[in-house]
């Protein structure tokens, strides 16, 4: 049993609050991913996880047993850090046995152990090589090596790819789900990298400010945002949030400056309470794209990015700003700058908020 469980977690620097009161459960086997912006209290929490920090209040529980008294060695979990943290003078098979070198386990268990790691990560022919000598890639398989070999109930990753290059990221985010399957140990990873949240997480812990503001599958996230700050953090290109107000008399809508009907905009059975909604978010996949003057919002073209399975047009709308970003088929013929059209979007693509910022 390696359940990681969280109860009341706080930690303060000084008078700065970093974590308010955190409460978690990772199961058995699961793989767990913290995400969230830069400073939000995600790689706090693992470091207390890890015992690197002193918790300031509240507890923690590692496989059935508390935990946040215990030095790390006793905690049962091995970390794998964003640098590496290679021995630059010891090869990588010494690198991968160095823990269990310290613990004192025999020299034949420790070559047993590597061996086995080194098949499982496919680096058993990098074994007598020195980190200078491997690549970004190698390197990051050898720290993982270095912790898998301890064979602990808990991994922990804090952002190990962001060094990485994007191409070498996507490899690695391959070979960390089928270590997971391949071992079907407990694994928690921090990240501030949704991609890498929505594509490795079975669960994603979304932080903001020291806290939890969502947990659930990565399409639970994305598809049910419970506020505009967790709908706006998942997906890229980020979902257009537009300012709205229902007007009754008029059973219209107003966005920013223009006055739509009900239905361009998914109807008022799409809005669980229209007189207390704020604002609009539609993902730029969501838009529906009609002929200029049809129903909708009256738009036109600013500029356009080709990404090569879609196009972004980023589109301007009167009384409003920000541009709105529609994603269009690649298939699609491409508009110009300047050509206008009009946007409209199905109830089921919508994501309503009010003026809390919490989902309707």
């Amino acid at each position: 049993m390696a359940e990681v469980r969280l109860k009341q977690l706080s930690k303060s620097f000084g008078s700065n609050e970093i974590l308010r009161g955190i409460d978690l459960q990772v199961e058995d086997g699961e793989f767990a991913v913290f995400v969230g912006p830069s400073g939000c209290g995600k790689s706090t929490t693992l470091r207390l996880i890890a015992g690197l920090e002193a918790v300031g209040g509240g507890e923690i529980w590692i496989g059935g047993q508390r935990a946040e008294r215990l030095p790390p060695a006793q905690r049962q979990v091995a970390m794998v850090f964003q640098n590496y943290a290679l021995y630059p003078h010891m090869n990588v098979a010494d690198n991968m046995g160095f823990s269990l070198r310290v613990a004192g386990v025999a020299r034949s268990a420790i070559s047993e152990s590597v061996g086995r790691a080194a098949e499982v990560l496919r680096i058993a022919h990098l074994l007598d090589r020195m980190p200078r000598q491997l690549s970004g890639g190698e390197r990051q398989r050898v720290a993982i090596g270095r912790a898998i070999v301890r064979q602990t109930k808990v991994f922990l990753f804090d952002e190990p790819l962001s060094n990485n290059d994007a191409a070498l990221r996507v490899e690695m985010r391959l070979e960390l789900r089928r270590l997971h399957e391949t071992l079907g140990t407990t694994m928690i990873y921090v990240t501030h990298d949704q991609t890498e949240a929505m594509t490795l997480g079975d669960r994603v812990a979304l932080f903001n400010r020291g806290a939890i503001v969502q947990v659930g599958a990565p399409l639970e996230l994305f598809d049910r945002p419970v506020d505009r700050f967790t709908a706006r953090f998942l997906g890229s290109p980020p979902i257009n949030l537009l300012p709205v107000k229902w007007l009754a008399e008029a059973r219209c809508w107003q966005v920013a400056a223009t006055q739509v009907s009900a239905e361009s905009l998914g109807g008022v059975s799409a809005c669980p309470a229209p007189e207390r909604t704020t604002s609009l978010g539609v993902r730029p996949e969501g838009w529906q794209i009609g002929e200029p003057g049809s129903p909708g919002l009256p738009v036109h073209v600013r500029r356009t990015e080709h990404l090569g399975d879609s196009v972004l047009t980023y589109v301007a709308m009167s009384g409003w700003n920000d541009l709105i970003c529609v994603r269009m088929a690649a298939d699609q013929p491409v508009p110009r700058s300047g050509d206008a059209f009009s946007l409209s979007v199905m109830a089921a693509r919508t994501h309503w908020f009010d003026a809390s910022e919490q989902r309707l």
